[in-house]
């Protein structure tokens, strides 16, 4: 099937729901869900969005700006997702658990402002990874468009510049957690240290970068081109020098770069 023709299919199906709830992080997938949501739906969407610590601040701030100048209703909810039982223990199917907390929630608020569904942005390239968090989306009854129109990560960025969208080449986003060797206690603090250096590099230029964190050294993820730049003597003591005053012992490059899931290849 054309792209095309799978953003009709995305349209038509959206139009089938009434009315829908957007599971809504400002990420490439869910500004393009949300989007193509309101052209189908109209007024008969909102986005929800789930403020926590796991999600970085400026990108909160992304998000609320994003639906204010599409005239989309947005609900944004606090939650303190290190409080749902055993999940600062960081167990293999941490995901699964914290998606259950927040789209139960997300269902509960599109019951109270009379929306049909809850709809989330996972794509047809999502199937190819461990993430344990789709479980929580099928027993939960959560929509899926994206994936049921067979979208690609790759179509979705090409339909959103076609649209104008500017998450369309944003840098893939994840939850700060996934930053998290599986069985490292997840805490305030070492969140924000994670936040504060990947921040940093993106503000340094260095656009799909992560940090991973294992104790109190950072292994920094950049895409291949970007690894001789961050070698460079003036930019790697920049960067160990501020990463060290955020709380890290040690940084290093990861010289396999930058890649999805990485946190799953010990699994």
């Amino acid at each position: 099937m054309e792209t095309a023709e799978k953003y009709r299919a995305l349209t038509d199906d959206l139009r089938r729901t009434e009315s829908v709830a957007v599971a809504f992080s400002g990420g490439v997938d869910s500004t393009f869900l949300l989007k193509a949501a309101k052209e189908a739906l109209g007024d008969n969407v909102i986005a929800l969005t789930a403020q926590s610590v796991f999600f970085p601040g400026r990108e909160l701030a992304g998000a609320k700006a994003f639906c204010e100048a599409e005239g989309i209703r947005q609900i944004v909810l606090e939650t303190d997702i290190l409080q749902i039982p055993g999940l600062r223990d960081n167990p293999s199917d941490r995901c699964y658990h914290c998606k259950r907390a927040l789209f139960r929630k997300f269902l509960e608020t599109a019951r109270e402002n009379g929306l049909a569904a809850v709809a989330e942005g996972s794509n047809v390239d999502d199937d190819d990874d461990y993430r344990p968090g789709m479980r929580a989306v099928a027993e939960l009854g959560i929509q899926s468009p994206l994936r049921r129109a067979g979208l690609t990560k790759a179509e979705i960025r090409s339909l959103s510049a076609r649209m104008g969208l500017p998450t369309w080449n944003k840098p893939s986003l994840a939850c700060l957690a996934s930053r998290f060797v599986y069985g490292e206690k997840i805490t305030e603090e070492k969140l924000s240290m994670v936040e504060r250096a990947e921040a940093l590099l993106s503000d340094m230029g260095f656009g799909q970068v992560r940090v991973r964190i294992h104790g109190r050294m950072a292994r920094i993820e950049a895409m291949p081109e970007a690894v001789a730049r961050l070698a460079e003597r003036d930019v790697r003591e920049r960067i160990t020098a501020a990463l060290r005053s955020y709380g890290f012992a040690y940084v290093a490059l990861d010289l396999q770069g930058y890649r999805t899931g990485s946190m799953n290849e010990t699994l």
